[in-house]
């Protein structure tokens, strides 16, 4: 016998006896004689027994560099023998059965699904066609399709798909072929394209002829049919008509009959794929009514939670709660308008913008409906969410597969508009008005007394508005009914000044004027210290300022005690108990009344204080009289009233760390079956409103409900409902002049239940997803432990969080639009508390106020310190400007140059109000420039800091999210600010072009904001060739030259401050961010160091603080820090820094590093900011879900609350 011209593997023995038949069988390929046929078909027979009976045959055949799968193809090619057909496919089958994908892929590889395709149509042209060659067929393309990418769109083209689905109608009750033709038929079923062809041909209808009751015959057969009619109603028109066919009570009937038979859980498989086909049907508006119709909420409740008690079966009860929430009934929001409460009158209204649109929508716009209706009819509310999707791709096209990365659209490709300008827009003549914010860089200090720490003037803050009554927390008078007890004081809610009624106040009311407010030390409650003062009276002087900063590093140990007592009293009244305080005076939303004695007189005249701890030595800042001072002058579009405990008392931040709360395995479903129950069981549901800002007249309270309140400043609650006796649904109003942004809230809650587990439903958030799902959580301030001494008044809510979603309308929204619910539960702990429950930490713009003049008594004869009002807002609040640096020793001229020549840093904070955690970084900032110790003032001799520490005061005060008063988001106006309507942005951006007409330009500019979707502290920045690499363009290299300095600070932070994280900061400027501070900076002022810094509103994965949520503490540390690594970055800048140039090879091989990393994923300009996914998958492809502004859409859960006119969503606080 000749050697075999078989291509062989090293180490392969060239006389291997299954080479040398394959040798044989090759040479017999080009001869058709009828004794080669007998030869091929004798040689055949031999191969397939030595793969069967030597697994060393089938690696010879398959291994690498051997010719053996080709000379079987085309011997499979070119037979015409049957039998010489079937041993080859007998071979494929062999080979394909073990060895996995590889061995697949070297058929697909080597052409081998044309041969078998077209084999298919060969063998149809029989009549009959041999069953067995069918069979054999089938069974090897059921292995190679689902490893050929373009398997369905080759057999749809050559006809193949057409001959598969003929033969299934023709064998409806042959197990045996019935089988490897559904499995074929499900990978041709997974292209769209043949999913809708297949429909059109009667498939479908063919597969519920094969599906049925439980049975345990064929159940092999089953699963594979019920796999393939999932994949087949994947496609909308399938499932169209699916659902006319009536086939929804079908399946529903059928998983009813297999729960309740397979009780040995034997068939998971077929009762999953049952639902799989429920999940796909009701993706579509027509399936989900279906599905409601056939009363499958009930019976996937009911499968559900029969389900439950048994692990195994979860991914059965997950994928049931998905449909479920997916069929969850729309119902509208329950509001008259999605609009806010409030509104604002602006200078003017242009035509186009938001608030144009807002309120001139046409007629119709508007929805008139029953709001409190406890059986929401489906047809109540239009699922508009599939109406667009009636036509599918039809077309057959070559290149169906997705590709493996989408491009990003959103990165500027433009290189012109990735260069910072060399022009300036507006005259030095126009910008010489801000002249008078820049005094420093003109002074001379002629007859300046450098030892008198007052010399420099700071212009008031206070605002040019009229002073209007707050109310102070203090006790209100005892009830009768309760002459002994601990008492929580009402919480009455405030007036809202509408145009038609007034205000009604108890009659038996009083009003505390403020000035007859005293506080006193001794228990007796005799005062003589006088609440009202002026500034010079709170800022005591710097020998005493620095004493008290000394004591304060030792008083956290005392804190743990309980801190000493105060009390609030009339000094008319001496002793004597405070009588009730009258409605439309200013005053505490809600109190905590206690008496001085065990008894009381029963008209409650004696003894009612209230004790308030002494935390003047633990916030050296914070002065409660003082903070009520700034209240007075803060104008609100309410005209708020109130002044909520937290930012009266002051904040201070546990002395113990806090973990990120872990997510319970379930929670989530949890919830959303109690939701299922909500409609299930309609007559259980109170609905029972309890408190509504949209009402003129106050809710009526029966002593079964608690007690809501919002209406103080940076206050957000519009309404509140209770279902159940302890479950509450919470709607957050909108940013005023807006009808959307409902993320920040803060409001107070009394009247509780102790021990009892109360629910909280937000039901109106927008974002699909947020870090309420990784270990946020909710902040809970409870006054009674603020009272006791305990180490915090703050702390978080002890029960599991979840993001999940349901769909709502209301009038005045967008179309197609879904809300989200976030939930959370907490058990009170105190009798007649007072609690308050907020998003982030509350920063209020009186607070900030009072700051700032606090800050004066930490001025010392080294500190410049300048405050200007910059401008008045819409609301007419001032917007402050602080300019800080260090005095200059004397007026010799080396010192004055070396004064005015300091580089500047441009410093701007809370242009989003619902971004609180900029405030605390601003507020660490500040201290720590105004501070004694070495390091500071050696930054203050280094630079001059330019600080707008509240760019969005009026969205602050109204409690807002993101805009402000012009229904804006200020953070997209810097390109072509307004000065009517963004006059803060306006004017801010006006300095920096001064600083850049007179040749100026910041060293740094640095906006701080807070981001809800990621956790650290990280910094997005402006850079050319970043930008460009994650694009297509072509560029040269002297296109891309650029200083690498923009990387200098981020670096730093990344080496010395612990929660932040170099790895989540980014330099891509993308078109959505071009109105943004820090692009308009970078490229319209030319500053190269133009940063976003992003502090984390959830906690830290990595560092010291890893596992830890982020509290005041460490917000206050990394404003400190953000001033120190600019005193590094200084002196990384000296010359002799400069000159040895080590700092920019690290920042150099960091860049180097980065770009690699984008190399080997050009899809991804960011780095990943995904969480990990829940332990139980959640789906929620079924609602609109799109997000706002930015990337990171992760696993949100659909809450069934849904918005009539919208389709946009947005992003994390960008």
């Amino acid at each position: 016998m000749n050697k075999p011209k078989m291509s062989t593997e090293k180490g392969v023995p060239s006389n291997s006896r299954v080479l040398m038949l394959l040798g044989q069988l090759e040479r017999l390929n080009g001869e058709a004689t009828l004794a080669n046929a007998e030869i091929a078909r004798q040689i055949t027979a031999k191969i397939l027994h030595l793969i069967q009976t030597q697994e060393k045959t089938r690696k010879e055949i398959m291994s690498k560099g051997s010719s053996g799968m080709e000379v079987i193809l085309a011997t499979l090619e070119n037979s015409r023998d049957l039998q010489t057909t079937l041993n080859i496919l007998y071979i494929l089958n062999e080979l394909l059965t073990v060895g996995g994908g590889r061995r697949v892929g070297v058929l697909v590889s080597k052409g081998g699904t044309g041969v078998l395709l077209q084999l298919v149509l060969t063998a149809n042209k029989e009549s009959p066609p041999s069953e067995e060659l069918m069979l054999q067929l089938h069974s090897v393309l059921a292995k190679v399709g689902p490893k050929d990418r373009k398997f369905g769109v080759k057999g749809r083209l050559n006809g193949a798909l057409n001959v598969t689905v003929n033969l299934l109608k023709q064998n409806l009750h042959n197990s045996k072929l019935l089988l490897p033709c559904l499995q074929v038929l499900r990978v041709y079923a997974s292209n769209s394209v043949n999913a809708v062809s297949l429909g059109k041909s009667g498939v479908v209808e063919l597969m519920f002829k094969i599906i049925g009751p439980f049975s345990k015959k064929n159940t092999s057969l089953l699963k594979v049919a019920l796999d393939t009619l999932g994949a087949l109603l994947k496609s909308k028109t399938n499932a169209r008509r699916a659902v006319d066919h009536a086939n929804m009570p079908v399946l529903l009937y059928i998983y009813q009959d297999w729960h309740r038979n397979d009780t040995r859980h034997r068939h998971m498989l077929i009762r999953k794929g049952i639902l799989g086909c429920l999940k796909n049907i009701t993706n579509i508006k027509l399936g989900r009514k279906a599905f409601i119709h056939a009363d499958g909420m009930r019976i996937l409740y009911n499968t559900s939670t029969e389900c439950l008690p048994v692990r195994t079966l979860d991914p059965l009860i997950n994928t049931s709660s998905l449909i479920m929430r997916k069929c969850f009934p729309k119902n509208r929001l329950p509001l008259p308008t999605i609009k806010s409460v409030f509104q604002h009158q602006l200078p003017h209204v242009p035509a186009g913008g938001p608030v144009h649109q807002l309120y001139h929508q046409p007629p119709g716009g508007e929805l008139i409906y029953q709001f409190h209706t406890k059986n929401p009819c489906v047809d109540d509310v239009v699922d508009d969410s599939d109406d667009n999707e009636d036509t599918e791709a039809e077309n057959d096209t070559e290149n169906e597969e997705e590709k493996d990365h989408a491009e990003n659209d959103d990165i500027e490709t433009d290189i012109n508009k990735l260069r910072p300008r060399e022009t300036y827009s507006r005259p030095l003549e126009e910008l010489k008005i801000y002249e008078r914010f820049f005094q420093e860089l003109s002074e001379d200090f002629q007859g300046f007394i450098f030892n008198n720490p007052k010399s420099v003037v700071t212009a008031p803050l206070s605002g040019p508005n009229s002073q209007r009554p707050v109310m102070v927390p203090t006790a209100q008078t005892l009830p009768t009914k309760h002459p002994t007890a601990t008492l929580l004081g009402e919480c009455h809610p405030s007036k809202v000044e509408h145009p038609n009624h007034e205000a009604s106040s108890p009659s038996s009311a009083s009003p505390v004027e403020l000035d007859t407010i005293n506080i006193s030390t001794d228990h007796d409650g005799c005062s003589d210290r006088s609440a009202s003062q002026s500034q010079s009276q709170h800022c005591s002087d710097r020998s005493a300022s620095q004493s008290q900063s000394q004591q304060v590093s030792g008083l956290e140990q005392e804190l743990l005690q309980k801190l000493e007592q105060v009390t609030l009293a009339r000094p008319q009244a001496g002793c004597a108990g405070v009588r009730p305080l009258e409605r439309q005076a200013p005053r505490p939303a809600g109190g905590v009344a206690t008496l001085a004695e065990d008894a009381a007189e029963e008209d409650g005249g004696d003894g009612a204080v209230l004790e308030v701890p002494d935390t003047a030595l633990l916030l050296p800042l914070h002065d409660p009289d003082l903070y009520v001072e700034m209240v007075k002058s803060t104008r609100s579009v309410p005209q708020y009233s109130e002044v909520a405990y937290p930012d009266y008392f002051g904040h201070v931040a546990p002395t113990f760390r806090e973990h990120i709360l872990e997510r319970v395995y379930g929670v989530q479903r949890t919830k959303i079956f109690q939701d299922i129950e909500r409609l299930i069981h309609p007559n259980d549901i109170l609905d029972k409103v309890v408190y509504d800002l949209d009402i003129q007249s106050p809710v009526i309270d029966d002593g079964e409900s608690l007690k809501f309140n919002s209406q103080f400043e940076s206050g957000n609650l519009r309404k509140a409902i209770q279902v159940r006796k302890f479950e509450y649904d919470l709607v957050l109003n909108s940013d005023i002049n807006s009808n959307h942004y409902h993320q920040w809230f803060y409001f107070e809650v009394t009247a509780m239940c102790v021990g009892a587990a109360y629910r909280f439903n937000i039901i109106n958030c927008e974002k699909s997803n947020s870090q309420f799902n990784y270990g946020m959580q909710v902040l809970m301030y409870s006054v009674q432990e603020a009272i006791s001494g305990l180490p915090r008044g703050s702390g978080r809510p002890n029960r599991h969080l979840n993001h999940f979603s349901r769909s709502s309308i209301a009038a005045g929204g967008q179309k197609g639009k879904s809300y989200y619910t976030m939930t959370f539960s907490v058990t009170f702990n105190h009798k007649d508390d007072v609690c308050y429950f907020a998003y982030h930490y509350p920063y209020t713009y009186s607070t900030l106020k009072m700051h700032l003049q606090k800050l004066e008594c930490l001025r010392t004869p080294q500190i410049y310190l300048r405050q200007d009002i910059l401008c008045e807002t819409l609301g007419g609040n001032s917007c402050p400007l602080l300019t800080i640096t260090a005095m200059p020793e004397s007026t010799s001229n080396d010192q004055i140059c070396q004064f005015r020549n300091r580089p500047l840093v441009f410093l701007s904070a809370r242009v989003h109000p619902g971004e609180t955690n900029a405030s605390w970084v601003m507020k660490g900032t500040l201290e720590f420039l105004m501070g004694s110790s070495p390091s500071a003032q050696s930054l203050r001799e280094a630079y001059i800091f330019k600080i707008v520490p509240m760019l969005n005061p009026d969205g602050v005060i109204n409690g807002n999210h993101r805009c402000s008063l012009s229904g804006e988001d200020l953070n997209r106006q810097w390109q072509n600010p307004s000065p009517e309507l963004h006059p803060t942005i306006y004017h801010t951006k006006s300095l920096l072009q001064y600083l850049a007409a007179v040749k100026r330009p910041p060293l740094v500019f640095c906006d701080y904001h807070g981001h809800s979707r990621k956790k650290n502290v990280f910094m997005y920045g402006c850079s050319l060739k970043e930008t460009v690499w994650q694009t297509n363009i072509s560029a040269t290299s002297s296109d891309l030259q650029e200083d690498l300095g923009y990387r200098t600070l981020p670096k730093i932070l990344s080496q010395m401050a612990p929660a932040f994280s170099m790895a989540s900061c980014s330099f891509v400027v993308e078109r959505s961010k071009e109105a943004t501070a820090r692009v308009v900076v970078w490229r319209e002022i030319g500053v190269q160091r133009s940063y976003t810094m992003e502090s984390t509103l959830c906690g830290c994965d990595q560092g010291k603080y890893k596992g830890l949520q982020i509290g005041t503490r460490e917000l206050e540390e990394m404003g400190a820090q953000f001033c120190v690594a600019l005193l590094r970055l200084k002196r990384l800048m000296s010359p002799l820094e400069l000159r040895s140039q080590t700092h920019l090879l690290d920042v150099e091989s960091d860049l180097i590093e980065t770009r690699c990393k984008v190399t080997s994923s050009p899809g991804t300009y960011v780095l990943d900011d995904e969480e990990q996914t829940f332990m139980e998958e959640v789906d929620y492809s079924a609602e609109s879900g799109d997000e706002l502004d930015e990337l990171d859409v992760t696993e949100p859960h659909d809450n069934h609350l849904s918005d009539p006119e919208s389709n946009n969503q947005r992003d994390a606080l960008a």
